[in-house]
């Protein structure tokens, strides 16, 4: 069996075609499935959709928000509920096509793969959405090393085991294959075939972007520093201090020929060179990041008993030591 996991954020016309869809798609591959609607604050009647859907067919069931909480908010929500091996997730406004799902599984299961992002190779989306994203899946790629053509996707496959490893928060959806990455899971893409929308409006902004870019800064600090965060917080600092020692020598240096030389009158005096305020300010900002660093570090090193710095694959227990009849005459 598969789950199907959808956010829902005013896409009441498009749900029950969606379903019908889905449901079309696996009854030709002959699967069980179920599908998990997560209702994120709609306004417009979708969880009215939801309920009558989920009253017309077990396998599918509804989640509602009390109010709009965000994409990996009800991401997690469902991903909680999901009962199948393989979950998918999808977009509800009918742009992601139910017919790629056998594409998915086939994928799974003739090669090793943990995590398959879409890529919308062919976008029927206007140009203030795809430049940027073009933009921001370079930045990813070339900050975390995961190279895909689409993170922003929505129409993703995961084992259970990935996403069990996976804390979402924020905005932190769209960078589930960099995270399941960072944790030792294969990760791949497959081109899917990416629809015009047919009803309601696209979500999309520019603030969007903005807020992917500080996430993205979040996720290479996570991915990357997470046990060590003084081995960033520490290399910047140790810099910025050098780069401030760096200058203060130098102008020591000529502070001492000024004097010995009797050059008062021709060299200008030390406390008007700005360069005297950008060297205290970078050995003054060194010393503070180095300090955080140290900080975290001990924040860290406390906590880290909370969440394993490994990920598992498998094992093989260890032959429990045979246990050998007492002997009393040994006694």
């Amino acid at each position: 069996m598969y789950s199907v996991v959808i956010p829902v954020f005013n896409e009441s016309e498009s749900l029950r075609k969606l379903f019908e869809e889905l449901q079309s798609v696996a009854d030709e591959i002959e699967k069980s499935f179920e599908v998990i609607f997560v209702d994120d604050g709609s306004t417009d009647g979708s969880w009215q959709t939801i309920e009558s859907l989920s009253a017309e067919n077990d396998h599918v069931h509804g989640i509602q928000f009390r109010r709009n909480f965000g994409k990996a908010a009800a991401l997690s929500a469902g991903f909680e509920k999901a009962k199948g091996e393989l979950v998918f997730t999808m977009d509800s406004d009918l742009q992601d096509n139910p017919k790629e799902i056998p594409n998915f599984l086939k994928r799974f299961e003739n090669e090793n793969v943990d995590v398959l992002s879409g890529w919308k190779k062919i976008r029927h989306d206007p140009i203030h959405k795809t430049f940027p994203s073009k933009i921001f899946n370079g930045l990813v790629g070339w900050l975390t090393g995961v190279k895909l053509h689409d993170h922003n996707c929505g129409f993703k496959c995961y084992r259970r085991e990935a996403l069990a490893e996976i804390n979402l928060y924020g905005e932190m959806h769209r960078f589930i294959p960099v995270l399941a990455n960072a944790r030792g899971f294969q990760v791949d893409e497959i081109v899917v075939d990416h629809r015009k929308r047919e009803f309601g409006q696209s979500k999309y902004g520019f603030r969007r972007f903005f807020k992917g870019f500080l996430d993205l800064l979040t996720v290479y600090f996570l991915t990357g520093f997470r046990q060590r965060p003084q081995h960033l917080l520490g290399t910047l600092g140790l810099g910025s201090f050098m780069l401030g020692l760096a200058g203060l020598t130098y102008l020591g240096i000529y502070w001492l020929i000024r004097m010995i030389g009797d050059f008062q009158d021709t060299m200008q005096p030390l406390h008007e060179r700005p360069m005297l305020i950008y060297a205290l300010g970078a050995l003054l900002l060194g010393a503070q990041l180095m300090s955080i660093g140290f900080i975290a570090e001990l924040i860290t090193s406390y906590y880290r008993s909370d969440h394993k710095p490994y990920s598992i694959r498998t094992s093989t227990d260890e032959k429990a030591p045979e246990v050998l009849p007492f002997d009393e005459n040994k006694s």
